[in-house]
């Protein structure tokens, strides 16, 4: 079983966030299950050199896009026993960012048209291409329309995950004939409300869709969480599968960790007392072993939840406890929350950026991981804080209740609440600061958070028997 991945980022090479480590981690979980999964990304401008420098040039072709007759080049690197195939056009990808251009359609367009061709060319015979968000969505609507008849194409099946629904490639009804330069009757795959909708045609053409958690997979389908697409979402449920990302366990693992003080596990958590100590050092708050901190690692912006915090911090803050929040986003976001920090100095504290190092500090040193987001497809901060047995506090929503269970039922590992609603998180809040002055119960409680197995094994297990299926395999 050969399997090709296409990704708009993946680490190590190029991200911008989350998208780009789960296509690494997931990559090579499923590698190490069945030997073949293989990644193709852009060539990036942005790639670092270092990294440009270790590539080997396989070939080069032409790809024809709408009237367009596009070079190509196919570059080849080996990283961590996986193979990272990358497709080179100066003209599209030499240029300061991955995305926010305003060629991106016809930029992605060449790219899914790109992969495509390449299969050609690399001596990999290809049983799947699984492709990720808009960005590649244009690669089962290509493949079923031009290349599912061809001789060497034949009996490829397609996957398209779904990572996040807001973002759909959304382009005016010229992009179809000026861009794609695909038949009119075909118009009607990828027309949706007035315009073409990339993820719209994903989902039509695709044999499989995926989206990210169990929960986000039948959420999608209601209109509050469908952006417009829960129709289409609907009327091919039966093909749409939830599987809930993973983390990378190694890379996320308290007892080998070199970003933190002092490395721990569960069987000996005095290393996290003294992380604690660490970051309240760093973020200029009283040492104080006692009051418990609520770390927050997270994108400044209201769908994360950013807007009921902003409601009762005033509230959360007049109790024992310490706030350290860490993320950038919406400016009104980062003004009032420094404002705040400025008022209880020695509450909270706030550092605005993008900051692995630091992260990893409040993964670490933080007792409780505030994450009240009001969608969350998957989510991955929660996972690492159970990883380092800080414990999180959620709403339920997406695999945020995929992954946290609250503690007053079995085997609970955090606290959620269920409806959007600030009183509800401030409650859940609550909940937490108290059993926190339960000494014996709490250290049951993170030692309970940290044997949670959120690993990539488990997703790409089943994923690997969604490919099966998808070949009729046993």
């Amino acid at each position: 079983m050969n399997i090709l991945c296409a990704y708009g980022e993946a680490n190590p090479f190029i991200a911008t966030g989350g998208l780009g480590e789960v296509a690494a981690s997931f990559t090579r979980s499923i590698r190490e299950k069945i030997t073949n999964c293989r990644i193709v990304l852009p060539l990036y401008s942005d790639i670092p050199e270092a990294m440009r420098s270790k590539m080997k040039f396989l070939t080069n072709f032409i790809v024809p896009l709408g009237w367009r007759q596009q070079y190509c080049g196919i570059f080849e690197v080996h990283v961590s026993g996986t193979t990272y195939y990358f497709v080179d056009n100066e003209y599209y990808f030499k240029r300061s960012g991955i995305y926010g251009h305003p060629d991106d359609g016809e930029r992605f367009a060449f790219f899914s048209r790109a992969v495509l061709e390449m299969i050609k060319y690399i001596h990999y015979p290809t049983d799947i291409i699984h492709s990720n968000d808009w960005q590649t969505g244009l690669i089962p609507v290509f493949y079923k329309l031009l290349y599912s008849k061809i001789e060497e194409y034949k009996n490829i099946k397609t996957i398209f995950t779904i990572h996040n629904l807001l973002y759909q490639g959304q382009f005016g009804l010229e992009f179809f004939s000026d861009v794609l330069g695909l038949n009119p009757q075909d118009l009607s795959l990828l027309e949706y409300n007035g315009c073409i909708n990339l993820v719209k045609a994903a989902i039509e053409t695709a044999d499989a869709v995926t989206t990210v958690s169990q929960t986000y997979a039948e959420e999608i389908k209601d209109p509050v969480f469908g952006y417009g697409l829960d129709e289409i979402l609907r009327k091919h449920s039966d093909k749409i599968t939830g599987i809930t990302n993973g983390i990378d366990m190694e890379l996320y693992d308290p007892e080998t960790d070199e970003s933190i003080l002092k490395n721990y596990c569960s069987n000996d958590l005095s290393g996290k007392a003294m992380n604690k100590e660490a970051l309240q050092k760093l973020f200029n708050l009283p040492v104080d072993s006692s009051t418990p901190i609520i770390g927050m690692v997270t994108r400044m912006v209201d769908i994360k939840g950013l807007d009921l915090v902003r409601e009762v911090i005033q509230d959360i803050l007049c109790q024992k406890v310490q706030v350290v929040l860490l993320g950038t986003g919406d400016p009104v976001n980062e003004t009032f929350f420094q404002d705040i920090a400025k008022k209880f100095p020695a509450k909270m504290a706030i550092k605005i950026g993008y900051h692995p190092d630091i992260a990893r500090k409040i993964y670490a040193g933080a007792d409780l991981f505030l994450k009240p987001s009001k969608s969350e497809l998957c989510g991955l901060s929660q996972m690492v804080a159970l990883r380092y047995g800080t414990i999180p506090i959620v709403r339920e929503t997406g695999g945020l209740k995929d992954t946290v269970i609250d503690c007053e039922e079995e085997n609970g590992n955090g606290f959620t609440f269920r409806s959007y609603s600030s009183d509800d998180m401030l409650e859940a809040i609550e909940r937490g600061l108290d059993l926190y002055s339960d000494k014996m119960a709490w250290e049951s409680l993170i030692k309970r958070a940290m044997e949670c197995n959120n690993c990539w094994q488990n997703s790409a297990e089943k994923y690997i028997t969604l490919y099966k299926k998808l070949l009729n395999q046993k």
